[in-house]
């Protein structure tokens, strides 16, 4: 199998649960991911299988989206549902407060990843720090948040419903923790979904419980050619022989610095990247 599969992660799995889930139903072992989320959090999960493994770094990193359930009154230590409970706050806020707020997240801001994230620091995870009580500083860093909007406004139960359409490496836990702390009333993440990851929608995904045959999870791969906006070099059958060996093309027209398809018998064969008047060859899948 070669190819990417667009899968609604549920709710209480861990990424890693739906690759064992594919891993068994296809007996295939060389399956990956590109873009981790909580297990708390559902939706989006873009899964590549056999060799399509060796393209996740080429996948697009477009704008992602999430609809964030928001809880105030209180936060957590983790800014979601999963940490305990570090501060309680008892006064009350408006819809009209929210959207006053949500304005000063829009554009490229600056934003301290929560404590309990996976990010290095000097080759331990934050969160390891975390767990043993050690208090480290956190470095923020440039994010961008394309749009922001409130969707529903509970008053009574004072939680609040948030589409987000932001740039890869945005934490939205921290965006939940930061709104609390701007509006003096807390707020934490309770719920997660993550509706787009660049070209790929939460209204195309597939549900795990509908893959149960390897053939179930053959038909509905997608091709990488129709996700890769690259250039394409249909190879001869000496030009593939040449390709196998790692031997470079000839580069007639194409610019220096771009990365092209080899298609052999109208499948991808491998990746090559133009220098100069060649083609040298980066990758091989044949």
């Amino acid at each position: 199998m070669f190819g990417f599969l667009n899968i609604y992660k549920p709710k209480g799995w861990t990424s890693f649960d739906v690759i064992a889930k594919l891993r068994k139903i296809t007996g295939i072992r060389q399956i990956g991911h590109t873009g981790t989320l909580d297990p708390f959090a559902q939706g989006v999960l873009v899964v590549c299988l056999g060799k399509s493994t060796k393209l996740i770094d080429y996948i697009p990193q477009g704008p992602k989206e999430y609809l964030a359930t928001v809880q105030f009154g209180a936060n957590t230590s983790t800014y979601d549902i999963e940490g305990d409970i570090t501060e309680k706050f008892a006064n009350k806020i408006t819809k009209k407060n929210i959207i006053s707020q949500l304005n000063n997240f829009k554009g490229e801001i600056e934003q301290i990843p929560p404590i309990y994230s996976a990010i290095k620091l000097n080759g331990k995870k934050l969160y390891d720090y975390a767990r043993k009580g050690i208090e480290v500083e956190i470095k923020p860093r440039k994010i961008t948040i394309f749009n922001i909007e409130l969707k529903e406004f509970d008053c009574e139960k004072q939680q609040a419903k948030i589409l987000i359409n932001c740039s890869k490496g945005t934490y939205i836990r921290s965006i939940a923790y930061d709104l609390g702390k701007n509006l003096n009333c807390g707020g934490y993440l309770t719920d997660l979904i993550r509706t787009k990851s660049d070209n790929f929608s939460v209204e195309n995904s597939l549900k795990l419980e509908d893959l149960k045959t390897p053939e179930d999870i053959e038909s509905q791969l997608i091709n990488p050619i129709k996700i890769l906006n690259l250039p394409i070099i249909n190879l001869n059958s000496e030009e593939k022989e040449k390709v196998s060996h790692g031997m470079s093309l000839k580069n007639s027209d194409l610019e220096s610095g771009k990365v092209v398809f080899f298609i052999y018998n109208d499948k991808i064969y491998g990746l090559g990247r133009t220098e100069k008047d060649k083609i040298l060859v980066k990758k091989v899948f044949g």
